[in-house]
């Protein structure tokens, strides 16, 4: 039996299409791995044993007849529990929806099925997306899988860690304020918020519907490439779904930096960084230039206007999207209820938790009137401006460079309040706010052997800009290629 921690995605794909290995087999190990590894992690919800491995036979079957095969054929992926599926449940980590069974997929979904992906399970998260430690799951915390008394990250915690775990190539994840990006640092593996629009939302259980992106997680930038490839693209029952054209993601390019410019913006090196996390991104900023980058001062806003015009603006939305959980068209209802009033109260209070609870207080204080304009208005003048000088900096860069995180992975627990909590979003919340795209991959260790991550931000729909870096830097590290010690 051949061992999936050795292979990327693309390494799987080509063996199965190469008739070195069988999808059946591909996926049983997949399966293997995951009961043997996920009792110490808890990346998944949902494992979908059966259908997996009748799939995999499907595409056995299509291989001897000689059909096409998709671009990941073979290639196990891992979804997170907010993206509706018909065959499996949809939770959002949440008690509300604890028995909520969809009637349809999301688009993403029917993209990854069309490309032969091994859609192995329903992967962990705080609950509905809200968080930044997978601690906020109504089904428990999702364990790092570098130090199992650590958070892997959030929102996209499960996702995350079963990548890091070696439990699947690939998983998909959303990304509200830095959900693909932080849990991607702080488990050691590459994680992509695409451009706003750039990936149809169809399908997807709304947080705050102008920040929400829906992007790729995996081992190696080139399994993150390949897995937007898919990804991406216009999709009419998304009316924010882009038009733009899709590129080949995996298209060859240099294999150095010359003639690209990377924006360094100094207030980002500031009180409040580990000094590991500052050494490694800025020895990886070094071999960027070494690499023939030409480094560039940038001016960004300052991250506490973008933390403050964010969390005005994320839990407004959010409460405005899940008032439809309200115990009548789907989820959970209370029981004895004695009107509809007292109904919509007490299911909202048995099935939703604190910081979900939490953030639609806010976000409904915020919007309500003789507020309005004091706060959701403002939040949204100001990020107009945050927008404006992004615009302004790219005027001089072609990438901007930052940490991911402020910090390595805090032990369970450890993050007690939520304003901690926020803190740790204070470098990816701007890309949402601007829509722009932002890969995290990673970057080294600290002395504990936890893993820091490096950020890319480009402009919009410049994908492609972000991947070439990032598969230069890959090439010329290690960091992607190491992997945890999980059996034990």
């Amino acid at each position: 039996m051949f061992d999936l921690t050795d292979m990327d995605g693309t390494a799987l794909r080509n063996a199965f299409v190469g008739g070195e290995l069988s999808a059946e087999s591909i996926a049983k190990n997949t399966l293997e791995l995951i009961a043997k590894r996920d009792r110490h992690i808890h990346a998944f919800l949902t494992v979908d044993s059966k259908r997996v491995v009748a799939r995999a036979q499907a595409l056995d079957a299509a291989r001897k007849r000689g059909d096409s095969l998709g671009p990941l054929a073979g290639v196990p992926v891992a979804i997170k529990d907010n993206l509706v599926t018909r065959e499996l449940p949809t939770t959002a980590g949440s008690k509300l929806l604890e028995h909520f069974q969809g009637v349809y997929d999301a688009h993403v979904i029917e993209r990854l099925r069309s490309a032969g992906a091994l859609l192995v399970g329903k992967t962990n998260l705080d609950e509905f997306a809200m968080g930044s430690s997978t601690e906020n799951s109504a089904y428990g915390p999702t364990r790092n899988p570098w130090d199992r008394s650590r958070i892997p990250g959030g929102s996209s915690g499960g996702s995350a860690a079963a990548v890091g775990a070696r439990m699947t190539p690939l998983a998909l994840g959303s990304d509200t304020g830095g959900s693909i990006r932080q849990p991607a640092a702080l488990c050691g593996v590459v994680g992509l918020k695409p451009t706003w629009g750039r990936v149809s939302r169809y399908g997807l259980i709304a947080f705050a519907s102008s920040l929400d992106q829906i992007g790729p997680f995996g081992r190696t930038v080139r399994d993150v490439a390949t897995l937007l490839g898919v990804l991406a693209g216009h999709d009419p029952r998304d009316a924010t779904s882009a038009k733009t054209p899709v590129p080949n993601y995996n298209s060859p390019a240099p294999d150095h930096l010359k003639g690209l410019r990377v924006g360094i913006p100094q207030a980002y090196f500031q009180d409040g960084i580990q000094p590991a996390v500052e050494k490694s991104v800025r020895t990886a900023i070094a071999m960027f230039k070494d690499r023939g980058a030409t480094l560039v001062d940038v001016t960004l806003p300052d991250t506490k206007q973008c933390l403050a015009a964010y969390y005005v603006i994320a839990p407004a939305e959010a409460s405005s999207n899940l008032a439809r959980y309200d115990g009548v068209r789907y989820g959970h209802r209370a029981a004895r209820s004695v009107d509809l009033i007292d109904m919509y109260q007490r299911t909202r209070g048995e099935g939703l938790g604190p910081e979900v609870k939490r953030r639609i207080m806010l976000g409904t204080y915020a919007l309500a009137a003789g507020y309005y304009e004091a706060y959701y208005g403002r939040a949204q003048w100001v990020r107009n401006r945050i927008r404006s000088a992004y615009q302004d900096a790219f005027q001089s860069c072609d990438v901007i460079v930052t940490p991911t995180s402020p910090t390595t992975a805090a032990r369970i627990g450890e993050v007690g309040d939520p304003l901690t909590m926020y803190l740790m979003d204070i470098f990816t919340i701007s890309a949402n706010l601007t829509g722009i795209p932002a890969l995290s991959m990673p970057c080294g260790f600290s002395e504990e052997g936890l893993p820091i991550g490096v950020q890319l931000l480009g402009q919009p729909y410049d994908e492609p800009t972000l991947l070439r870096i990032a598969s230069v830097y890959e090439a010329a590290t290690d960091w992607t290629a190491r992997k945890p010690e999980v059996d034990g």
